[in-house]
């Protein structure tokens, strides 16, 4: 069944004692705002969280499969697109002959029936071999922590090494040192887009938007990794609106969401009280708590 409400939503969702996402061009550091100290985590690292927990749960299957993942070769998924619309044969020619008409078409639609993440996220399939570009209904910001955030590093040891040579050059006493970073503490908020009329051009549906809202819910459940520390979804707010368009504009909403912190240095959730303005909502808007 198609969308026909337009959504808006706001994600929390916390971190301790580890490293929501790291800068890969600042050490692996946990990122953060530098002018004011506020931790950013990515909407890539945001999507890649969710494309994982619907992997996990649907097994991959269309027309739940994944298209960016790991280890994932693009170009050949392109080319399952034109075998599976039966034009195989155009595999064969001139890049120049899949470079438009029906096939183009055609091979973005297989896209969108097959795969979660295309009809949901969108996808630039234009490299090689051409399936199109999709505009995907879900946009996701990057999120920000609600305080600033302190990065801690740690020195860590193995008591092992690589090789032969390296355990020569410490007469057998094998240890290996490594550097680890953690915030103590973070809460952040992310916000989100749903657009029905985008949802309609992909067939993003009804069933697809409470697969989102269980993703979002529970994706760092399955998730763990000691590097990351203890991350949780703290509060999934969704605003739907009655109409299309939308009923207000997001940021007046997202407004209504405000996490203060109760104490000078947080180090739990509880130290932060989160309130929900619901009173005297725009006509057209309900608030829906998925988390």
């Amino acid at each position: 069944m198609s969308l026909t409400n337009r959504y808006d939503f706001v994600l929390l969702f916390d971190v301790k004692d580890g490293n929501p996402n790291g800068d890969p061009d600042a050490g692996n550091l946990p990122r953060l705002d530098a002018e004011t100290g506020h931790g950013l985590v990515t909407d890539v690292s945001l999507k890649r969280k969710v494309r994982n927990f619907v992997g996990l749960v649907k097994g991959e299957q269309p027309p739940y499969e994944i298209y960016v993942k790991e280890k994932a070769i693009l170009n050949k998924t392109h080319e399952r697109a034109y075998v599976g619309i039966g034009k195989a044969d155009l595999l064969k020619g001139d890049d120049k002959k899949r470079k438009g008409g029906d096939a183009v078409g055609e091979a973005r639609d297989w896209m969108c029936q097959n795969f979660f993440d295309v009809r949901t996220f969108g996808a630039v399939m234009s490299t090689g071999v051409n399936c199109g570009q999709v505009r995907g209904p879900v946009q996701l910001t990057f999120a920000r922590s609600v305080d600033p955030i302190i990065a801690q590093e740690h020195s860590i040891t193995r008591m092992a090494v690589a090789t032969e040579a390296e355990a020569e050059k410490q007469d057998g006493d094998n240890r290996t040192m490594g550097r680890k970073h953690t915030v103590p503490y973070g809460l952040y908020a992310a916000h989100g887009f749903v657009s029905s009329f985008l949802a309609k051009q992909t067939g993003f549906s009804e069933d697809d938007l409470e697969l989102l809202w269980q993703a979002l819910a529970q994706m760092f459940e399955h998730d763990r990794s000691a590097a990351r520390g203890e991350m949780a979804t703290r509060g999934l707010y969704v605003f739907k609106h009655d109409s299309e368009l939308g009923n207000a504009p997001a940021h007046a909403l997202f407004d209504r969401i405000k996490a203060e912190r109760k104490v000078d240095v947080p180090r739990s959730f509880s130290d932060y009280e989160v309130t929900v303005n619901e009173a005297a909502l725009p006509v057209g808007v309900s608030l829906l708590r998925k988390a």
